[in-house]
């Protein structure tokens, strides 16, 4: 029989009898194949028919009615994996490329926004700009500002207000310290929640290096009441897991609590301690499109954060 040439062997191997070759390889029955491939077990025993005549190899023989690989179809399928491998490979430099294709956006975001606020920002973004691909980078105010200011970053939320010459600056949010406590608490049935109320009450805390801390410390001391301070927190997000727990109450800006209304009461504090974020941006970016579609996406969050407060059913009251 005269052999035919490798033109003609790739022309007619089929793609599919591949697929269905290294299914029953792996799945171990022609059945289990057939489901894998979403075809029936005689469609797969006929590829692999043809496999055979295509190749001119002994892939399989019979041993007690089921399919047993030959070693000749042992070494065709280590080429198979071999090949298939390379493939996803090229799979994975496609993703890659379509990846880098897209407009890369840098967020800075400090750690008391890094949870729920800034993941309701940045999906509402995405969906508005579904070609770009964000990277977001839990950092200082300090750290954020430098390098949105130096285009490191593209945008940055922050609690200090910025002098930077490089800086673009807008109010986020300003607002006064709530008390945010357990669902149920014994000062849930207060209105609004004072220093004296605090008196003795087990408080979860900032750590001292934290701006917030050294206000609060100065209120309580100015007012003469003494906090029982059960835990020291860096970050705020870590502050409201463990008062959700039950572990005390706390003051926080009320941003920071978005989303965790019906885990937590929250109450106005006062006096009032002002607090607020800040939006930046470097001056003329070249993608301000971008930037402005994001401080958009900000503005509209923080604004529907503060409504959400405001809801009767959400067992809060006026806030700020």
């Amino acid at each position: 029989m005269q052999l035919r040439s490798e033109f003609d062997l790739r022309r007619q191997l089929q793609l599919r009898q591949v697929e269905a070759f290294k299914a029953v390889i792996e799945q171990g029955t022609a059945s289990q194949a057939a489901a894998v491939l979403h075809i029936t077990q005689p469609a797969v025993s006929k590829l692999l028919v043809h496999l055979e005549e295509e190749t001119g190899l002994a892939l399989f023989e019979r041993v007690n009615g089921r399919l047993v690989p030959t070693s000749q179809g042992m070494r065709f399928y280590a080429e198979v994996d071999r090949i298939f491998g390379g493939l996803r490979q090229l799979e994975e430099a496609v993703s890659i490329i379509q990846r880098d294709n897209k407009k890369h956006f840098a967020i800075g975001v400090l750690p008391a926004l890094s949870g729920s606020f800034i993941r309701r920002v940045t999906m509402r973004f995405l969906s508005h700009c579904p070609d770009v691909y964000p990277a977001v980078h839990m950092r200082s105010s300090s750290i954020v500002s430098d390098r949105v200011a130096t285009r490191q970053m593209d945008v940055g939320l922050t609690t200090s207000l910025m002098t930077n010459p490089n800086l673009s600056v807008t109010p986020v949010m300003e607002s006064s310290l709530v008390c945010i406590m357990p669902k149920n608490h014994a000062l849930s049935q207060l209105s609004q929640v004072s220093p004296a109320d605090l008196q003795n009450v087990d408080f979860v805390s900032y750590t001292t290096l934290n701006l917030d801390r050294q206000v609060i410390d100065d209120i309580f001391r100015d007012y003469g009441v003494e906090i029982n301070t059960v835990l020291e927190c860096e970050t705020v997000p870590t502050l409201c897991e463990f008062v959700s727990a039950g572990l005390g109450v706390a003051l926080t800006h009320p941003l920071c609590v978005i989303d965790m209304v019906d885990r937590l009461d929250v109450r106005p504090f006062k006096p009032e301690i002002p607090s607020y974020f800040h939006f930046c941006h470097a001056r003329s970016p070249a993608n301000m499109e971008l930037v402005e579609e994001y401080k958009k996406c900000v503005l509209a969050v923080a604004s529907e954060a503060v409504s959400e407060m405001l809801r009767p059913d959400a067992g809060t009251a006026k806030v700020g």
